[in-house]
């Protein structure tokens, strides 16, 4: 069914829709429309219109703004208050009970947007910003980092065994056959779409799941942040080599600067993307420029020349497995990074990388690849026979380093962080977060006050350190995850799409009237 649901606080674009976008995520979550809430059962349905005609739809609408539409906020009951440490004095004191729902709701939080659409759009929003200002500056990091050689690198991970691939998969000769008796080849042309879908559904499929190493890959899979941090040793090695000084005196002349999110593949297996920057030594006072003896080409052929040659050598699971030389894959993908638009087709431009890598900040296995196929089912049970075997082992020897595999078989067995970065490359996301609530708080005095605020020209004072000179002492106990029920939730969800669909409007609009 299709409601008309008027949500004042949640639907209506707010004077906030005209400060800085880095810092009114929420008030962006807005434009007043039809909710669409399909599918729904019956049953569901009756919760759906039982909330709309309540008496506290209002006070719950509001609570719904506040958390941006979240669909599983955490709901707390309790006090707190803020005191002067020096005197004691109770400056201001907050209780749920005050609250027209007499409960707290806060975001939830989660990155992944299968599980919040509306918390994973403000973390994507928030990794665009920090990415972004590692490459083009802004945020506190100096403009100047626009300049520095700056990379986009793809690592893959090596061949298990032949999957099927986009455009015309393995040619050659089908009466070819591999020991299980299978064709070595396919020549099918696997394209997306309605005509390709028969053909689609085996990307990503081994052509023989016999031949098909899947010990190897959940081992690659579970060690690649490993081998990540050897990639990182060798960059630095190499970097230190071309300078011709040792490499625990790099620091000194040079810094490499990352940002990486992890991607899986559609046979399951994760690579990483990663934007890597050459900075100068580092220094208190901020960013340094580069020797200017490496160059964005130069670079790119040490990220090449780390990315081919590093290895790391693994344990066998129990006695019954052999020990393992792990490296990336040869699918090494290295581009010049331009803050502005490139001459050329190969470059990209800063935008292009800060939206990819934010989009895939906040997918997971079950996002990315299909996990009902028969490919991922046998991989899950890989990574099951591998669990118990390793805790067999773990008994046996009192350790073993695949004793917690089992409880990353969600993950396919990767149990790094989908997104991380070094420490100087940019800003952190501690620092967006205080920044925003800083933001709402001003917002919120100057729309009582009625005074014009300019949040752009204050963007330092909301990224400032400050040191708390206020004590805040809280009683709080956690009553449950999640709306009441599921006409709650499905009204959150339909608001949370609606809110993506404005904002998406709203951009294309922009760009419509922006001069090229």
């Amino acid at each position: 069914m299709i409601v008309t649901v008027d949500l004042p606080s949640t639907l209506n674009a707010g004077p906030a829709a005209h400060h800085d976008r880095a810092w009114q995520h929420d008030d962006e979550d807005s434009g007043r429309g039809l909710l669409k809430l399909d599918d729904l059962t019956a049953e569901v349905s009756q919760l759906v219109v039982a909330r709309l005609v309540s008496k506290d739809f209002g006070a719950w609408a509001d609570t719904l703004a506040r958390v941006g539409n979240c669909v599983r906020p955490v709901r707390l009951r309790g006090t707190s208050e803020r005191i002067d440490p020096a005197t004691g004095e109770v400056l201001s004191s907050f209780s749920s009970s005050d609250h027209p729902l007499g409960v707290v709701h806060v975001r939830c939080g989660n990155r992944r947007a299968s599980e919040c659409p509306s918390c994973s759009r403000l973390y994507a929003a928030d990794m665009f910003h920090l990415i972004r200002a590692g490459v083009t500056g802004g945020k506190t990091v100096p403009e100047s980092v626009a300049d520095h050689p700056l990379l986009f690198a793809t690592l893959t991970a090596p061949s298990f065994g032949r999957v099927h691939t986009s455009g015309r998969c393995h040619p050659g000769d089908l009466n070819r056959r591999c020991p299980h008796g299978r064709p070595l080849a396919c020549g099918l042309v696997h394209a997306e779409g309605v005509e390709g879908r028969r053909s689609a559904v085996l990307l990503g499929q081994p052509l023989c799941p016999d031949c098909y190493d899947y010990a190897s890959h959940v081992v690659w899979q579970w060690f690649a942040p490993d081998l990540w941090r050897r990639f990182t040793i060798a960059l630095h090695r190499g970097l230190a080599h071309h300078l011709g000084i040792p490499a625990h005196a790099l620091p000194e002349v040079a810094t490499v600067q990352y940002a990486k999110v992890a991607e899986f593949q559609r046979r399951g297996a994760v690579h990483f993307h990663a934007l890597i920057r050459l900075d100068g030594p580092r220094s208190p006072s901020g960013v340094t420029d580069p020797p200017g003896a490496v160059t964005a080409d130069v670079l790119a052929t040490l990220v090449t020349q780390a990315a081919s040659t590093v290895h790391l050598h693994v344990p066998a699971v129990d006695d019954q497995d052999v020990p393992r030389r792990l490296v990336f894959g040869r699918q090494l993908d290295v581009r010049v990074v331009r803050s502005h638009r490139p001459d050329d087709d190969q470059a990209l431009t800063a935008a292009q990388v800060a939206g990819y890598l934010a989009k895939y900040s906040t997918k997971t296995a079950s996002d990315d690849v299909a996990t009902s196929t028969a490919h991922h089912r046998r991989l899950q049970a890989t990574i099951a026979d591998l669990n118990l075997r390793a805790q067999v082992a773990t008994l046996a020897t009192g350790r073993s380093p695949y004793e917690l595999l089992g409880h990353w078989g969600r993950m396919l067995g990767f149990r790094g962080h989908f997104a991380t970065k070094s420490r100087r490359y940019s800003i952190t996301l501690g620092q967006l977060r205080r920044a925003r609530q800083r933001a709402q708080a001003r917002i919120a005095a100057s729309r009582a006050s009625g005074t014009p605020l300019d949040l752009a020209s204050l963007e330092a004072d909301l990224l400032a350190d400050e040191e708390e000179t206020t004590l805040v002492i809280g009683r709080w106990s956690y009553l449950g995850s999640g709306w009441a029920d599921e006409g709650e939730t499905a009204l959150a969800a339909a608001a949370a799409a609606r809110a993506r669909e404005y904002a998406q409007e709203k951009a294309a609009a922009r760009q419509h009237t922006s001069p090229r």
